[in-house]
């Protein structure tokens, strides 16, 4: 496969002059733990074959590879907003979102269990996009997201946002750590934690709980792929799939978001 491969959300897809992709790992020129499609620039795939997914991934956008404009995620709340300069590949800011108003700029989030998830108030021409690890997500990166898209011009209500494909409830077994960190924000959010198959572990509906906060928060429309990135191995990138198989590198997915130019 020469060609980036995406999904689209059938809401986003709705959203007149906006492009989005949600890229799995096929149809990249990567090798190894990395093929094909890795679209990480802090692994240790070699530089240059991962620009060249890039700009495949942009490419199947529309864009030039660089209008993509990543970030140095840390699992955060913190939002980065691209005005009229934007930065260079891989000098992306420490955050988790990012927003724009800009027309040809291409908000990318790699994840490979994670939940990326991109938003658009197409009245306002706003979009953003952000990563929703659970540390990120219990914080509130999502909420802060929508924040930094208000202070662009956009109205949460008229907000269309989608849930990519990440790690499943039933692939995914958390801890105490996770598990009071929800509850402690939350009693009734108990419902996004499943009884675990071992004592003293649940399993945790990632998406499922990125969209109840989004609903909370009052956007219009919250959508989620439904795609378990553990679960297809020939698709996706999982760094739990990684973990339970002993460690080792890892590939990251792209997932990007733009205003038509």
């Amino acid at each position: 496969m020469t060609d980036a491969e995406y999904l689209t959300t059938p809401a986003l897809g709705a959203v007149t002059g906006l492009r989005h992709g949600f890229f799995t790992r096929r149809g990249g020129v990567s090798e190894g733990p990395w093929a094909a499609l890795n679209c990480s620039l802090s692994g240790q795939d070699d530089r240059e074959r991962v620009r060249e997914n890039r700009r495949r991934a942009a490419a199947a956008l529309g864009l030039e590879r660089e209008a993509l404009h990543g970030l140095t995620q840390v699992h955060g709340i913190a939002v980065a907003e691209i005005g009229e300069a934007g930065w260079r590949e891989g000098d992306g800011p420490a955050a988790d979102a990012v927003v724009t108003r800009r027309p040809g700029i291409g908000l990318g989030i790699v994840t490979a269990d994670c939940a990326p998830v991109l938003f658009a108030d197409a009245a306002a021409g706003v979009i953003g996009a952000a990563h929703a690890g659970w540390r990120g997500a219990v914080a509130g990166v999502l909420e802060a997201t929508l924040a930094a898209m208000e202070r662009l011009g956009a109205a949460r209500a008229r907000v269309v946002a989608a849930i990519g494909p990440c790690i499943g409830q039933a692939s995914y077994e958390v801890g105490p750590d996770l598990h009071d960190a929800v509850l402690a924000r939350d009693a009734a959010d108990a419902r996004f934690l499943a009884p675990g198959r071992r004592e003293d572990r649940w399993q945790f509906d990632l998406a499922g709980y990125c969209a109840h906060r989004l609903a909370a928060a009052g956007i219009a429309v919250a959508e989620a792929a439904g795609v378990d990135t553990l679960a297809e191995e020939a698709r996706f990138f999982s760094h739990r799939r990684r973990t339970l198989a002993g460690g080792g590198p890892i590939g990251h997915q792209l997932s990007a978001i733009a205003l038509a130019p």
